[in-house]
């Protein structure tokens, strides 16, 4: 993605100058696992245990010797094992044990029968297909050993996370604090929903989108409202966001012949990065510094606001937060229809991915691609990234949309 307009950045320069940038905080935090999900690891969990922690069988059926068993023998059936209640007695030569999903295997004993596979008699169990050698058994350690890394530092905890952290005994985990950031509108012609619009007046749209992501990635949002077009509000804002956040995001204010507020803001009480990158919808993305604290200044038309969110201050402030970094799942799909390229910008279209009849992965657009028009952003589940134009039938690259916003 190296194509751009002249004094516009690249998007994956202006990544690359953004993550360079900037820091995982450093602060950490111990919370139980009841509260874990969502928090990012600030360390490597090592097991403190085997898993399995003892020789257990994996299924219900009858634990015996291999060596002990011949086609056509009736076995005894010494006793049963159950799930947390280990059998302690003799098994006899040629003898073998009624056992339960989960229960331990008594030493000795190598091979399961699943019960499907025998038969009662009155002399014990005849089995009626041939068993297998060290078959139906979850041995000690085969899954994990004790100081094995079983998560890794700047692993976000989830719904499958959790679970294994339970299985290993682990009440509690050390994490990145939280990240708060700070977010608000700037313009004079915003008006909250729920208020009458006046003639050449909107309604602030950006915010709830914002805040929902923020949101989804464990995020604290300290939302400022709508902030008016005028300098010395905005500075105290600006100073304001940076004594409580550790990042601060605006929408609107940065597209030419509206950033003059903004960018001496931040030459008085920062620093500027960056203030373009080419890029379709969101070419007017701004980065820097107040004080401190990084700046992400995203576009004020809603779809330009959303696509540089999700591809420019998401990963940064995963990065920010402490997580690891993971490239965005792009695949090729065939085109369903022609997509026209915006010349010398990367073109992150809406559109809605499927598999045909055939079996094959297809995309189309979701209709106007406007930057206003966020109708086409509901509808889809991908990004269409075009670069350059591309005739119906053949591939394009599509990016899937994330957790952050389904």
């Amino acid at each position: 993605m190296s194509c751009c307009d002249a004094g516009a950045m690249s998007v994956q320069d202006a990544l690359t100058t953004m993550l360079a940038q900037i820091t995982p905080v450093s602060a950490h935090i111990t919370v139980p696992l009841t509260t874990a999900q969502g928090h990012i690891l600030a360390e490597n969990v090592l097991s403190p245990l085997n898993m399995p922690p003892f020789d257990n069988s994996a299924m219900d059926g009858y634990a015996f010797r291999f060596a002990d068993w011949r086609d056509g023998i009736v076995m005894p059936v010494a006793g049963t094992a159950l799930a947390g209640q280990p059998f302690s007695g003799e098994i006899p030569v040629g003898a073998c044990l009624r056992i339960m999903t989960g229960a331990q295997v008594p030493a000795g004993l190598d091979t399961v029968i699943m019960q499907e596979h025998t038969a009662q008699t009155s002399e014990g169990v005849l089995f009626t297909q041939q068993p297998k050698a060290k078959a139906n058994i979850r041995y000690l350690g085969e899954e994990i050993r004790i100081g094995d890394v079983v998560l890794t530092a700047g692993t976000r905890l989830h719904a499958r996370a959790l679970p294994l952290l339970a299985t290993l005994g682990l009440p509690e985990v050390k994490v990145h604090r939280r990240l708060k950031v700070a977010i608000f509108s700037t313009g004079d012609e915003l008006k909250l929903p729920g208020t009458p619009l006046h003639e050449g007046e909107i309604y602030d749209s950006n915010r709830y989108g914002i805040e929902a992501m923020l949101n989804r990635m464990g995020i604290e949002c300290l939302n400022f409202g709508i902030i008016p077009d005028d300098p010395a509000q905005l500075r105290d804002t600006f100073i304001q966001a940076a004594q409580t956040a550790d990042a601060i995001i605006t929408s609107g204010g940065v597209s030419v012949g509206e950033a003059d507020y903004t960018k001496d803001l931040l030459l008085e009480l920062g620093e500027v990065g960056f203030w373009s990158v080419a890029m379709k919808p969101g070419k007017p993305f701004a980065f820097g510094k107040i004080r401190d604290k990084h700046f992400f200044g995203l576009p004020g038309n809603p779809v330009s606001a959303f696509v540089t969110f999700y591809q420019l201050v998401q990963p940064a402030l995963r990065k920010l937060a402490g997580e690891i970094s993971v490239a965005p799942l792009r695949i090729p799909a065939i085109a369903e229809h022609n997509f026209r390229s915006a010349k010398n910008r990367v073109d992150f279209q809406r559109g809605y991915m499927s598999v045909n009849t055939e079996g094959q992965i297809t995309v189309r657009s979701t209709g106007a691609q406007g930057s206003g028009m966020f109708t086409s952003l509901c509808a889809a589940n991908c990004f269409v990234i075009v670069e350059n134009d591309v005739p119906v039938g053949t591939s394009v690259t599509v990016e899937l949309f994330n957790e952050i916003v389904n």
